[in-house]
Formats: C-alpha cells, sequence, structure tokens
C-alpha cells in the first residue's frame, strides 16, 4: 500500500481547508512564503475565517508529521516538504491592469515544486487556469528546476478547487470535486487520493485539459448570467419597474435561473473568464458573449454611483461635500476577502462628484484596504449621520438594526443587494 504525504503550496482561502481535511487522515505539510501566515497559523489562527480555531487546533501538530502521523504543520522551510510525495498547488491565478492572466504565482509554485520534488512523485494543481496551463506552463518550469522528466519521473494532476469563501455550509468536502492526471494510472492514484477525503464524491475527467476548462466555465457561465440580470436592472430602471420584483414573479416559474443584480468581484467569477478569453483570442477567436459580460459587469460600480447621485439631486440634497455612507467593502458577506471587490468602484465613482465618503464594514481588515485600495474603513458603526447610505455588502450585522437611524432627515437609501425593507430605499439595483 502507498504510503502518502502530502504538501499543499499556498494556505490561503483554498489552500487552508484543503490541508485541515487532509490532515485528517494523512501528515500533511502546509507551505507559504508569507511568515506572518504561518506564525498566525501555528498559534491556532486562520485571519481568512475559513477554518475556525476549534477544527484547526485539532489537526496542527508542533512538528512535520513523520509517514504515518497524520496532522498539519505549516512552514516556510522549503526543506520541510522535501519528504512529500504528492504537491498540491493552491495559488492564486490574478489578472494584470489590462486584465491579461498573471502565471507569475504559478510560476514561482512550480519553481518551488521543482526544488523539491522527487522521482515518482505526483504535482496537483487546483489554480484556476485555462486549458493547457498544467502541461504546458508549470510542468517546464518543473521540468527546469528539477532536471527530472515529465511522465517518466515525476507526473502531474489537475483538480480545481471549489472553495466558496465565507460558506459554511458547501465546505471543501461537501462540494463534489473535478479530478485528472497526466496519464491514465496517475489519474486515478490522483482520484483516489481525492475520494479518500471528500464526501461529496469526485469527477475523474478524461484528461488535464478537460478539467481545466471544466473549471474556467463554470465562474464564466455565472459571470454571464449575472450580467444577463445586471443589464436587465438597467432596462427596467429605464422602464420605472423595479428589478427584484421582475425577478420574484418571473421565478414562479420552475426552470427560471434565479440570478440577482450586484457587484461582481472577488478572485474568481471577476477574473477567470479573462482566463478563457485570453487562450480564445490567443487561438484566433475572439469571444464576444464572455467579454460583454465583463463590460457590463464591470461598469456596475460607477452606475451605481451615478443612480445614487441621481436620487441626490432629486431630493435637493447637494452632492458636492456630502456625507455618504457605504455599508460593507469585502467581495461578498460575511467574508473577509476585500480581492477585487467592486464596492471600490462605487467609492471611487461618488468621490469624483466630491462626495466624502465613509466606509463601514465589521469584516473587512483596514490595513488590508489602506494597502490594497489606498482607502480608509472603520469596523465600528459610525455615530454621525449621512445624506445618503448605501447598503453594499449583506453583512449579517447590518440585519440587525434599522440602518435609518444613520441617515439625516432628507436622506437617500440605495440597497444594492435587494435586501432591505422596501419601505425604506429611495432605489434598488
Amino acid at each position: 500500500m502507498e504510503k502518502i504525504k502530502v504538501a499543499v503550496v499556498g494556505l490561503g482561502y483554498v489552500g487552508l481547508p484543503l490541508a485541515r481535511l487532509f490532515a485528517t487522515r494523512y501528515p500533511v505539510v502546509g507551505f507559504d512564503v508569507k511568515k506572518s501566515r504561518i506564525a498566525e497559523l501555528m498559534s491556532g489562527h486562520d485571519a481568512t475565517l475559513e477554518v475556525s480555531d476549534d477544527v484547526l487546533g485539532s489537526v496542527l501538530l508542533p512538528h512535520v508529521p513523520g509517514e504515518t502521523e497524520k496532522g498539519l504543520y505549516c512552514t516556510d522551510n522549503l526543506n520541510d516538504i522535501r519528504s512529500c510525495n504528492y504537491y498540491i498547488v493552491t495559488v492564486p491565478t490574478p489578472v494584470d491592469k489590462h486584465h491579461n492572466p498573471d502565471l507569475t504565482p504559478l510560476y514561482r509554485a512550480s519553481e518551488t515544486v521543482g526544488k523539491v520534488i522527487g522521482k515518482g512523485d505526483i504535482v496537483i494543481y487546483e489554480s484556476t487556469v485555462y486549458p493547457g496551463v498544467t502541461e504546458e506552463e508549470c510542468v517546464p518550469v518543473i521540468e527546469k528546476t528539477s532536471g527530472l522528466v515529465f511522465n517518466q519521473d515525476f507526473f502531474a494532476g489537475y483538480s480545481p478547487e471549489r472553495i466558496n469563501p465565507g460558506d459554511k455550509e458547501h465546505t471543501v468536502e461537501k462540494i463534489k470535486k473535478i479530478t485528472s492526471g497526466s496519464t491514465p494510472e496517475i489519474g486515478e492514484k490522483v482520484d483516489a487520493l481525492y475520494r479518500s477525503v471528500i464526501t461529496a464524491g469526485t469527477f475523474r475527467a478524461s484528461g488535464i485539459r478537460v478539467a481545466e476548462a471544466a473549471k474556467v466555465i463554470e465562474n464564466s457561465q455565472r459571470d454571464i448570467n449575472i450580467a444577463f440580470v445586471n443589464e436587465l436592472s438597467k432596462i427596467f430602471n429605464v422602464l420605472g419597474i423595479d428589478t427584484f420584483e421582475v425577478l420574484e414573479a418571473a421565478a414562479t416559474k420552475w426552470n427560471f435561473l434565479p440570478f440577482k443584480p450586484g457587484l461582481v468581484g472577488g478572485h474568481c467569477i471577476g477574473v477567470d473568464p479573462y482566463y478563457l478569453a485570453q487562450i480564445a483570442q490567443d487561438r484566433g477567436y475572439h469571444p464576444e458573449v464572455i467579454l460583454a459580460g465583463r463590460r457590463i459587469n464591470d461598469t456596475m460600480g460607477e452606475y451605481i454611483a451615478n443612480r445614487v447621485v441621481k436620487c441626490m439631486i432629486k431630493k435637493d440634497i447637494p452632492v458636492r461635500n456630502a456625507k455618504v455612507l457605504v455599508m460593507g467593502f469585502t467581495f461578498k458577506e460575511n467574508c473577509p476577502d476585500v480581492r477585487n471587490t467592486k464596492v471600490y468602484n462605487v467609492v471611487t465613482a461618488l468621490e469624483d462628484y466630491g462626495i466624502q465618503v465613509t466606509i463601514y464594514d465589521p469584516w473587512a481588515k483596514p490595513e488590508d484596504v489602506r494597502k490594497e485600495y489606498g482607502l480608509e474603513l472603520t469596523h465600528e458603526c459610525p455615530e454621525e449621520t449621512f445624506d445618503s447610505i448605501i447598503l453594499a455588502v449583506a453583512h449579517q450585522e447590518f440585519a440587525k438594526f434599522d440602518i435609518r437611524s444613520l441617515a439625516k432627515e432628507k436622506h437617500v437609501i440605495y440597497d444594492v443587494k435587494g435586501c432591505l425593507n422596501p419601505a425604506w430605499v429611495d432605489a434598488r439595483l
């Protein structure tokens, strides 16, 4: 029977929950280049809040586990993962300012694996990519760094991540996992590894490129569907019809897809379609629907700001130097992740009008927002009152009080999420 020892390279929103899960059955070493992240995890706390302190503490080990000692040890020392035989790469795959795929984190992770991988070992990528990246971009880096030959000395697999940040119901083990390998035999090994911990089961794809393609279309499909309802919201606004009322009525049909309008940010839905578009364009095909959906969703922040300003003008509320409260800054509710949040677009568009914006978010870290966006954020509910209030993110804390208490006598309340009492609001998306 094969002895399995797993290294997880990258301990963020994807890597840590996966490492924790594997550690319930196998010896696992989690590797990350951020010393502060390692210190935090080894102290028993996960700042992303994806893994609770109790659950993390139940698998943590104070040392690198032996071959038969299940549990998790986190490190930034490359030598600590040298004894592993399965290397799972879970690093981000962002885009640059021109929306071109940035594979730099993958290249660096591949170099890291290449320095420690041995004969017979398997490297599995979970990062979202376009078809061909694993075998055409990552594997050559490992070959060059290690001096080993692909599919002779070492092997590869691809099993796309399906983590939903902030979701405590659909956790990693409860979501069916796609698996694949660089050979049929390796495909079975990779599938068996995940099958041993994923209670929802696995689906073994015919090859790595199929698995890569399946992942990248998951979020592209969702992006396009949200773009459609975002465009509907613009149309219905012109017609003077409430979009959420229309969607509620339409949802009575059994096969209607219940998507809602909104800001599309985060590290997946707002990014992945560009990966698929890039490879299509490289091969001579211009993807029209995918890029049209991206254009619509990327303009929603400015659209929301403009609607708020129009509402203020209709109520004779002076716009310049007005005080506006934006409630929520993370890319989704009940999650501290601010990566690629489109609430930023709302804030900057408001500031362009000369408006003074206060951002209130009990989940986001002020230091992250300051470093990433150059904006100030408060964790505490403001004590002053505002000319306008925008509910941008539906955090659970915001449902606990009447936000009208934060508004001046003459005010505008704009509900991006469609979750406030309709009698309170002046407009919804």
